[in-house]
């Protein structure tokens, strides 16, 4: 064998650190790519499921409102294919209902319960009463207060912006739909916009089981539905 050859062997990448991470950075990089690249070229992956649309500006700022405070910290939003989660809380997620999501809100994080699929399961009264005061509804919630919610102008002079940035990611808002997004914004709180945003949750998936068929129609055991603060 041949220095040169002998250079690459598995004893040589052994004993020099430096080459031994450029060999895994590009082993990692070559699996990673053959795993990804498909994905952008998948159906499934790529286009919405059906009764998925851009949020509106005021539900994005709700869930923008969700973001800042940390609400994703304890509630994933994604209902895995285990039998115990679809039995509680509908239809495992897909990639098709989170194409207009940037970022993701995926996880596994439950100190309370997943969000996926929580819109309209309550009230927008009882969402405002858990939002001011978890445990006037939820005994037995370890969930921060969100009081400030209430009296806090949602702020109007950023969606347009926020919108735009969306659209050169590939949501389809239009033209006429940013232009109008600051009225529809006017007057409202951000208690107004975390509400939308967790009424809509789901909405295209609510009682949709693993075989189709229709959840019953009992009532649901009060569960925390909105988002704790951050710690």
């Amino acid at each position: 064998m041949s220095q040169n050859q002998g250079f690459f062997r598995h004893e040589t990448l052994e004993k020099n650190v430096g080459w031994l991470i450029v060999a895994t950075i590009i082993v990692v990089s070559i699996a990673g790519l053959v795993q990804i690249v498909p994905l952008f070229f998948q159906h499934s992956t790529t286009q919405p499921d059906q009764g998925i649309t851009p949020y509106s500006p005021l539900r994005l700022m709700g869930r923008d409102i969700y973001i800042r405070e940390g609400c994703v910290g304890c509630h994933s939003q994604q209902v895995r294919t285990l039998q115990a989660e679809t039995e509680r809380y509908g239809h495992f997620s897909t990639a098709g209902e989170s194409v207009y999501d940037h970022p993701f809100l995926w996880g596994s994080k439950r100190t309370g319960p997943d969000l996926a699929r929580v819109g309209g399961r309550y009230s927008d009264d009882w969402q405002r009463i858990h939002l001011r005061s978890p445990r006037d509804v939820v005994p037995e919630s370890v969930m921060p207060s969100y009081p400030w919610l209430e009296k806090t102008p949602l702020a109007t002079d950023s969606i347009q912006a926020r919108m735009k940035a969306l659209q050169r990611l590939g949501v389809p808002y239009t033209d006429a739909e940013i232009a109008g997004a600051p009225e529809e914004l006017a007057g409202k709180t951000e208690e107004d916009a975390m509400v939308a945003y967790l009424q809509g949750l789901g909405l295209n998936r609510r009682n949709v089981r693993l075989d189709t068929a229709p959840a019953p129609a009992t009532a649901e055991p009060a569960v925390e539905a909105a988002a704790p603060a951050k710690e």
